[in-house]
């Protein structure tokens, strides 16, 4: 049974999202060691998702494992978390993929994190087949919904959403000075938007120590560690985006110096003071949040962090168009008709090779006795055929209903059969 345990934007506060968001390694390797069949964490900025694959777990188990793997207590957990079971649990993957589920409808950057969602279980030897099946069919649903409608270029990626919403505060963007904090896959798109508005004073940090490289990839300064309070401070636009666990920009690196003529408080800099303006703009696009709290609290700095943006996402891009929607709900019924087919197919294959063992015996025999020209064996093969049609369409027709069981509890009952997984077939008296 597929099972998913999910918190999002829509049932969680944002910071219940960032504390969960802190330890996501450590969630699936600690199901998986609690007795789950497989187990893939899916955790970006607005959701933090669990898939397991389990005959033995139920929400309650996944929740309680969640809690000890990320050190939250389940109560805090209480009414921020949506359970999606069994059928259910294709179609919301498909959706979130797709970017049906972002804070902003068609967002692009989802599609790459659920990707990479499933090559971190694979390192972690968590996956397991059908949560190897449900991720990739997730990519080929999410490629159709891209190539088939007009979801992701009406939709806008919380980036792009930041930075029209900093629109309104900023008149010339080539005149902005702009410190980039971050190398990662956010940074790169960060880094594209804003020249696609326009600006093109730009600069990179990197808590890490990747600067240097962004920077000669794409044409951008680097700031060195020593450097990075006084870029920041004399910077008018200010954007972090990494997957840092701590805080990366607070008041430390924004508050004037000691000693200098602005009064303590004030984040504009007097000896490196901004170009064109007395204010700065800090976007924090990072979860956990990248930037301290208290730098709104600082005169001429106003923050914008993602529970804003999401605050202001046009109510008109949470809606999913109904062409998207149809091609997830598609995608998922033909995944669940594919798996079902192949819960069957050991009952399929051990009832053909039932059947084929006794007529061979029954041509053999007929052979004995003198069927030289065939025609015996011929109309013994067409019947077999004929007679295995009706309850392999039926064995097919249950799975899809998901009543496959019942087709091999059928056989069992009729013919004493019981297939196992791998397709190998034991008479139920081999068993006993």
């Amino acid at each position: 049974m597929l099972l998913c345990v999910t918190a999002s934007h829509k049932t969680a506060t944002f910071d219940l999202l960032e504390r969960l968001s802190r330890n996501p390694d450590t969630v699936a390797p600690t199901l998986v060691e609690a007795g789950a069949q497989g187990a893939v964490v899916l955790a970006t900025c607005n959701r933090f998702e669990t898939y397991v694959e389990t005959d033995g777990f139920d929400a309650g188990a996944v929740l309680n494992v969640v809690a000890q793997a990320t050190g939250i207590p389940s109560a805090d957990l209480d009414g921020s978390y949506r359970v999606i079971e069994d059928r259910r649990v294709a179609e919301h993957l498909f959706a979130v993929a797709s970017g049906l589920e972002s804070v902003v409808s068609g967002e692009g950057e989802i599609a790459g994190q659920v990707r990479r969602a499933l090559t971190s279980a694979r390192k972690q030897g968590t996956t397991s087949p059908a949560l190897e099946r449900l991720f990739q069919r997730a990519s080929q649903a999410q490629r159709k919904v891209k190539n088939v409608t007009a979801l992701q270029r009406a939709g806008r990626s919380l980036v792009r959403l930041s930075l029209e919403l900093a629109d309104s505060r900023i008149a010339d963007w080539d005149a902005e000075r702009v410190l980039l904090v971050g190398t990662g896959a956010y940074a790169a798109v960060t880094l594209a938007t804003l020249r696609e508005r326009g600006a093109s004073d730009i600069s990179v940090y990197s808590p890490s120590g990747r600067a240097e490289l962004f920077a000669k990839k794409h044409g951008i300064r680097a700031v060195l560690a020593d450097d990075y309070a006084a870029v920041a401070r004399r910077s008018s636009l200010l954007i972090t985006c990494t997957t840092a666990t701590e805080p990366v920009l607070g008041p430390a690196q924004l508050e004037r110096p000691a000693g200098g003529a602005a009064s303590v408080g004030s984040a504009t800099q007097v000896t490196c003071p901004v170009a064109h303006s007395s204010s700065q703009l800090v976007i924090d696009l990072g979860m956990p949040r990248n930037v301290d709290p208290a730098v709104a609290q600082l005169e001429g700095v106003a923050l914008l962090d993602l529970e804003t943006i999401r605050l202001h996402a046009p109510l008109e891009e949470l809606q999913a168009t109904d062409a998207a929607r149809a091609i997830v709900r598609e995608a998922a019924e033909d995944f669940h008709t594919v798996g079902s087919r192949a819960a069957v197919t050991p009952g399929v294959v051990a009832l053909r090779t039932h059947i084929f063992g006794l007529l061979e015996a029954e041509i053999e025999r007929a052979r004995n006795r003198g069927d030289e020209d065939g025609l015996v064996e011929q109309a013994m093969r067409h019947l077999a055929g004929v007679l295995l049609h009706t309850p392999t369409a039926r064995a097919h027709e249950l799975a899809a209903d998901g009543r496959g069981d019942e087709f091999l509890s059928a056989l069992q009952t009729l013919y004493g059969l019981v297939p196992d997984a791998a397709g190998a077939t034991s008479s139920a008296s081999e068993i006993a």
